[in-house]
């Protein structure tokens, strides 16, 4: 991605286009982040053919899946209106501070920031294309994975639609919020990227549905442990405001279960206080307080131990998934069901 970025600011350079706004993505994807799609991708690949070093096609498709990425990110922050992505400013902060710093008024820059981040977003899907119809693929590898990224972008995007339709009027409706999670982080974050490097490894249906056997639950237990940290994580670590779900009301599982179980008072409480944009510190302790006397965050935990057991399980097994890709597996299915941040 750097190779590429290098390239892209000498073209704006020669062409005289603004460089600023090559850098905004650069710094945005150098403040870090998981990498955890096109990691996914890579060993997808492995699943497929083992243990050899991939070609240069697949690192430029993982790129490519980081970087669209990052346009799912950059688009969110806007919906969301949150403030901070890895510990920096996000890109619509950042670029209506810089206007701020230029003698703009703070309507305009905001005004400005907003858009400016939507367009930088439309630029770095544009890249995501290019990234993949630049990894000289054959027509047959192309072929099986257009449709793939296409599915892909689709999910994620509706589930971004249901995400936002239920944020500010959570209920008591788990199913609900797992189709969210389902579409919006499990398929999106987990199941495609390992499609993706697969197939682009001659992978068959068999493989395939194995991948997806493992893919569901460790993608739901994602974003079941996004919505804890989300609720109850350190700021320090997470990099995103401690308080952005509570204020914004997402219908999280970890809510609709608290709703569920709670007594009258309580889930009064959480409806009267969950959306408030002016929620405060001494409010938000008050709704986490909820959550635990409700057994809702054991019970998060709980869903996600038995969706780890159940992946244990499943690469214990084996299958169609070839024996090179089973410790990356492991330690992802491990490490992303028992983050920090």
């Amino acid at each position: 991605m750097a190779e590429f970025l290098r390239e892209k600011a000498a073209v704006a350079e020669r062409e005289h286009l603004p460089g600023s706004f090559v850098q905004v993505v650069a710094d945005f994807l150098a403040a870090g982040g998981k990498r955890l799609r096109p990691l996914l991708c890579i060993t997808g690949w492995h699943a497929a053919v083992g243990e050899r070093t991939p070609p240069p096609a697949v690192i430029r498709v993982a790129a490519a899946l980081e970087m669209f990425h990052a346009v799912a990110l950059i688009h969110d922050d806007v919906m969301d209106q949150s403030s901070l992505r890895r510990g920096e400013p996000t890109v619509h902060r950042a670029l209506t501070g810089q206007r701020i710093a230029s003698g703009d008024s703070h309507e305009s820059a905001e005004r400005f920031g907003v858009g400016g981040a939507i367009l930088v977003g439309d630029l770095v899907l544009t890249w995501s294309d290019e990234l993949v119809h630049t990894a000289d693929l054959t027509p047959g590898e192309l072929s099986g994975l257009l449709p793939l990224i296409d599915m892909m972008r689709a999910e994620v995007m509706y589930g971004q639609y249901l995400d936002l339709a239920a944020t500010g009027s959570p209920t008591d409706d788990v199913e609900q919020a797992l189709t969210i999670a389902r579409y919006k982080t499990a398929k999106y974050s987990v199941e495609r990227p390992l499609h993706i490097g697969a197939v682009l490894g001659g992978a068959g249906h068999d493989l395939l549905d194995a991948l997806t056997d493992y893919a569901l639950p460790l993608g739901e237990a994602f974003q079941l442990r996004d919505d804890l940290l989300g609720a109850f994580g350190d700021s320090a670590a997470t990099g995103k405001p401690r308080m952005d779900d509570l204020r914004d009301g997402k219908h999280t599982a970890l809510v609709a279960l608290a709703l569920r179980a709670a007594s009258g008072p309580s889930a009064d409480l959480l409806r009267d206080l969950l959306g408030r944009p002016d929620l405060t510190d001494a409010q938000a302790e008050r709704v986490r307080a909820v959550l635990i006397a409700t057994g809702a965050r054991d019970d998060i935990e709980d869903m996600i131990a038995r969706h780890r057991d159940r992946i244990g399980e499943l690469l214990s097994a084996r299958g169609a998934i070839h024996p090179g890709a089973l410790p990356v597996l492991h330690h992802l299915a491990d490490s992303a069901t028992r983050r920090s941040a």
